[in-house]
């Protein structure tokens, strides 16, 4: 798993957005850090709306700070668009239906007791201009919500 001073993962997976599904590969748009990408574990699941709302919430701080918001999850891209859609969310989706990003990432976890294998374990890293991992926060429990205000704090101190 990266930790905070290593280089982040480069990665390219379908970009869940207003239009059609395209391509998006993190190296690219190092421009547009600090990047925060959050991964959940699966959209449309209450905890998962709860968390992604609050970034929702908090989005015009992150754009102040020159910040992007990327969701990351394993659902299709057309999952994610009407999971963003249905909540308004005015940041895009990531979507690691190849699981590659997640297996980068050291965050892949099976939940065996409800028949789920292969998800995104809650977990945020920002990522600053040099690609480099400036703040990691993995939850040990789904339901754990990220410290909003450590991930601003990152985000910030990344910028």
């Amino acid at each position: 798993m990266p930790d905070a001073g290593d280089q982040a993962p480069d990665f390219t997976v379908p970009l869940a957005h207003d239009g059609d599904p395209e391509p998006f590969t993190l190296s690219d748009h190092l421009d547009e850090a600090p990047i925060v990408l959050a991964f959940f574990p699966g959209a449309f699941t209450p905890p998962c709306r709860e968390e992604m709302s609050q970034f929702q919430d908090d989005i015009d701080q992150y754009r102040d700070m020159g910040a992007t918001l990327y969701g990351v999850s394993v659902d299709s891209p057309f999952a994610q668009k009407a999971f963003r859609e249905e909540n308004g969310f005015e940041f895009h989706m990531l979507s690691d239906s190849n699981k590659e990003v997640i297996e980068d990432y050291g965050v892949k976890i099976d939940f065996a007791d409800m028949g789920y294998y292969g998800l995104a374990q809650r977990a945020v890293f920002v990522v600053n201009g040099d690609g480099e991992i400036t703040y990691k926060w993995v939850a040990d429990d789904p339901h754990t919500q990220p410290d909003f205000d450590a991930v601003q704090e990152a985000v910030e101190a990344a910028g």
